[in-house]
């Protein structure tokens, strides 16, 4: 049997159509008609990053029918995981590589025979994924998925007529986007081909789910808005797809909705004792629930996320982030100095949030000293990425050290060093985005530089750089309290109501008394 022992052992059962999106999704292949509806669950499900589900429908192709080469694919593909997480380690590119030869190797048989099936299209598709899995050097990673998107490319170019091929291209296409490029070339590519498919097929869960992607940008997120909206009730049991629609809404400030979805994507993903969906889920409710001064039901989404980060395999980025965030986005900086380290050996930029709050706890809380342990630890993490070959997060790690670096400078009284040094951390993260795995940088480093400048007497300027910090991330507490704060003492009091109501705008359903709203409500009055 061409399936392991476990997946035989566990029955296969099909959603309805209208959990996941089924029937709105025909990939036709040349595998037995009996296997039809399973395989499209199958894209279905991969179509929401529900990789678990996918494989097992995949298998279920297999069990009924062990000359679907296309099956193995679909588990290949699966087996890659989200295409925006990252470098991929050898482990996943060597068991892949497994799998997909089994599909080479079946393809091969069947062409040696003079059968029809594999088609030329789905061996065109195999060829392809072979290029993902064809070194497991995470330093080929970037050149294995230019190369990817190349054969896709080849592949849905000979096919123009086929839906499913054009998607998983477009997919290919934002897979290689960088987060430096600020003209967002191949995310409007991908997304100038999903928009008329997304006209002719409202209902497909993958189009919505990578317009998202797509748009998943500051200057582009309104044009999400439509398919993020949609997407939940498209693939409602799916964890990925109630969360997804989140990551519009956390670009443009949108902070009951993203709670609300993130809420349900949460509540699906322990149905499914999926401890990753969950953490992943309770982050980006964290980050809402804090810009809209939601304290108590922050600190109960990080209680929850407390418990469910002791689940082996659990999401190690986002147990980090939560406790980081809390304590942060408060101010609580001797809270956010005395959070505990977690090593994370395999990814380095996750143990690199809680030094990152520990310098910032320390400096800003008049203990500049106690920063230089964290700080000297960034750059070793820093360094531990760049010898990963892992640009984005040794930049991203760069930057977080340049920005406790500042603080510390500032904090012992070199002012002028100080802020030199924020500009220049605040511009280097402007020139990059951030990654699909968070809701957003801890503290955007341009907010603290606002923070800094009014710390240092220049409201004036702080109003000008807490303003372009909205630009970026709109509907942030602590981005609408410092423009407002600034604009007060630079005596601009047109400006400082305009900001402070939309502060207690933001934070109308805040459940706690924060002093910033107490200063809002003061000035309002």
């Amino acid at each position: 049997m061409p399936v392991s022992a476990a997946a035989q052992g566990e029955q296969h059962t099909r959603l309805a159509p209208d959990q996941v999106g089924t029937a709105y999704v025909k990939f036709d292949t040349s595998c037995a008609v009996a296997v039809r509806d399973d395989f499209n669950q199958g894209v279905a499900l991969y179509h929401s990053f529900w990789f678990p589900e996918a494989i097992k429908s995949f298998e279920s192709v297999l069990q009924r029918d062990p000359a679907c080469a296309l099956a193995y694919w679909g588990i290949a593909m699966s087996q890659w995981g989200n295409p925006y997480a990252g470098i991929k380690g050898a482990a996943v590119v060597k068991t892949g590589a497994t799998t997909i030869e089994k599909a080479r190797t079946l393809a091969a048989e069947a062409l040696a025979k003079g059968a029809g099936s594999p088609t030329p299209r789905e061996r065109a598709l195999i060829d392809a994924l072979s290029v993902l899995y064809s070194n497991p050097d995470p330093a080929t990673h970037r050149e294995r998925v230019l190369k990817y998107e190349a054969a896709m490319r080849q592949a849905s170019d000979s096919n123009p007529d086929e839906v499913e091929v054009r998607i998983l291209y477009a997919l290919a296409i934002t897979q290689t986007a960088l987060p430096a490029d600020k003209t967002y070339s191949k995310l409007l590519q991908a997304a100038d081909m999903l928009e008329p498919l997304f006209t002719k097929i409202p209902q497909h869960p993958g189009l919505a789910h990578y317009i998202i992607h797509a748009y998943d940008a500051p200057p582009l997120a309104q044009r999400a808005l439509v398919a993020a909206r949609r997407y939940a009730s498209l693939a409602p049991a799916a964890p990925h797809a109630l969360h997804m629609p989140s990551h519009t809404f956390t670009r443009l400030g949108s902070w009951k909705e993203s709670i609300e979805t993130n809420l349900k994507s949460a509540d699906a993903a322990r149905a499914d004792k999926d401890p990753n969906a969950e953490l992943h889920a309770l982050d980006y409710q964290t980050y809402a629930y804090l810009q809209m001064g939601r304290d108590a039901a922050a600190q109960g989404a990080r209680d929850r996320a407390a418990v469910v980060q002791a689940i082996p395999g659990a999401n190690t980025f986002a147990a980090a982030a939560i406790p980081a965030r809390f304590a942060l986005e408060r101010g609580d900086w001797d809270a956010a100095a005395a959070l505990t380290v977690r090593p994370a050996p395999g990814t380095p930029y996750t143990e690199a949030i809680t030094h990152f709050a520990r310098a910032i706890g320390a400096a800003r809380g008049g203990r500049p000293e106690a920063a230089t342990p964290d700080i000297a630890r960034l750059a070793e993490l820093r360094d531990r990425l760049q010898a990963m070959t892992d640009a984005y997060w040794a930049e991203q790690v760069d930057i977080q050290r340049r920005v406790a670096l500042a603080w510390q400078s500032f904090a012992a009284g070199r002012t002028m060093e100080g802020l030199a040094e924020m500009a220049a951390a605040a511009d280097a993260e402007d020139a990059t985005d951030k990654a699909s795995v968070t809701p957003g940088p801890l503290a955007p480093a341009r907010e603290l530089y606002g923070d800094m400048l009014l710390a240092a007497g220049r409201a004036r300027e702080a109003v000008a750089t807490f303003e372009a910090t909205m630009k970026k991330e709109p509907g942030r507490f602590r981005g609408a309290y410092g423009a407002a704060r600034a604009a007060e003492v630079a005596g601009d009091r047109a400006k400082a109501r305009l900001y402070y109501s939309q502060l207690l705008e933001t934070a109308r359903e805040a459940d706690t008394q924060r002093p910033e709203l107490q200063a809002a409500r003061k000035f309002a009055n």
